[in-house]
């Protein structure tokens, strides 16, 4: 089940990403600088916890060794995509 969510999710995750990556001027090149430290699956995973189980991002960054606000912003990045 996993696996099929994240192949419906993953070309539409990476095409607003790329979107909203080349939609204002850049100070560096696509692609560069800090690399996601929760890929897709990790997103999907959080995201469904917390919207299944109402965990806290708190408890989650601990669980997926991130800071809070990673899982935060993981989660406003995915939600929609799961509506």
């Amino acid at each position: 089940m996993i696996a099929e969510l994240v192949g419906e999710t993953d070309a539409l995750w990476h095409e607003r990403r790329r979107a909203r990556l080349t939609s204002r001027s850049r100070k560096r090149a696509v692609g560069a600088g800090v690399k996601h430290r929760l890929v897709l699956v990790d997103r999907l995973l959080a995201t469904l916890v917390h919207l299944r189980h109402g965990v806290s991002h708190n408890v989650l960054a601990c669980r997926f060794g991130v800071d809070r606000s990673t899982v935060t912003r993981a989660i406003a990045e995915v939600r929609p995509l799961l509506a």
